[in-house]
């Protein structure tokens, strides 16, 4: 029976092992130290994000379980749930969540349905399309204060308006000296915020709705002009499940920003007459009624909503996004 013999390993296996290791786990250790060589520059940026970011959110949970308000500095303390049981049982709170879906809803969809309208006629060839597709991105451009002045004053005084002295100019061309002079910020305040913002924000949709319809394939659509397609059919059967996704993504970045707009709110009605959405509330909470500890409540309550709902509306994105990959 023959005599097995192991043969001595390769001097270089050995010299590897005495220097630390075989080569997998050396691999391995190379293959870690690039990762950190490859993430190392976002450190700073990532550590001042937390800092900038989740260091005031965790300050803002810690200050909604005090009892903290200015008019009465000598009372505070641990206030336990004590501040989200006011949050959910105040009737300003509740009525500022409707008013926010109420004026979200209308400001979204209407400047969707506008949007949609503009990105149709500027995806056409026509002479100064350049110049007009400027025109209308200009809106979105304004900064939000200097957009509610300018609707505030120069359209919605009831006495120099723009609004209000059309109306003048239009009843004297048919010999009326009495004509209507409506106060727009008193009969309808809600409106006079949605107005100006869906005069901001659908610039925005455009785009990105012209982006959608830019991104068309030219070939399909020619293949149906060639097989008689109507117009409408087109638009019913090509353009809109193509523009699907976009809608989407317009209507998830529309609702984000209007939710937390804060600006028209305070410069055209202050929040008066029905008006007063969540960060108007948070503000009056905060700034008014010297309430911190309340305001604080407020604001991760709302944080958290808005934090499911985008998540939410994100998995839905990346959804309808994953289908259009696999198609």
């Amino acid at each position: 029976m023959p005599i097995r013999t192991t043969e001595p390993a390769p001097a270089a296996e050995v010299a590897a092992v005495h220097r630390g290791g075989d080569p997998a786990a050396r691999a391995r250790r190379t293959e870690r130290a690039k990762n950190w060589a490859r993430r190392a520059p976002l450190l700073p940026a990532l550590v001042f994000l937390v800092i900038v970011t989740q260091l005031p959110f965790v300050a803002t949970v810690v200050i909604s379980f005090t009892r903290w308000n200015a008019l009465a500095p000598e009372n505070r303390g641990f206030a336990a749930f004590d501040n989200y049981r006011a949050v959910f049982t105040d009737p300003a709170m509740r009525a500022s969540v409707g008013t926010t879906v109420l004026l979200t809803v209308t400001v979204v969809l209407v400047s969707l349905l506008l949007g949609l309208g503009l990105a149709l006629l500027l995806d056409r060839g026509f002479r100064g399309r350049g110049i007009v597709r400027t025109l209308l991105i200009t809106p979105f451009l304004v900064v939000p204060v200097a957009s509610a002045l300018l609707w505030k004053h120069a359209l919605y005084n009831a006495s120099y308006g723009l609004l209000n002295g059309s109306l003048t100019w239009i009843w004297r061309l048919f010999g009326s000296d009495d004509p209507p002079q409506p106060d727009w910020m008193t009969d309808s305040p809600l409106a006079a915020v949605e107005v100006s913002l869906i005069w901001q924000w659908t610039p925005f949709m455009m785009l990105i709705l012209l982006a959608g319809l830019q991104s068309r394939a030219t070939d399909a659509i020619e293949a149906a002009r060639v097989d008689g397609a109507s117009a409408f059919g087109i638009f019913r059967y090509l353009t809109l499940p193509h523009l699907r996704r976009y809608l989407e993504l317009a209507a998830l970045l529309g609702t984000v920003y209007v939710v937390q707009n804060f600006d028209a709110v305070f410069t055209i009605t202050s929040g008066g007459l029905g008006t007063a959405n969540l960060p108007y509330t948070i503000y009056q909470t905060f700034y008014q009624a010297h309430d911190y500890g309340r305001a604080s409540a407020q604001g991760v309550v709302v944080v958290l909503c808005s934090l499911l709902v985008a998540t939410f509306a994100l998995r839905t994105v990346s959804s309808l996004l994953r289908e259009e990959v696999t198609r």
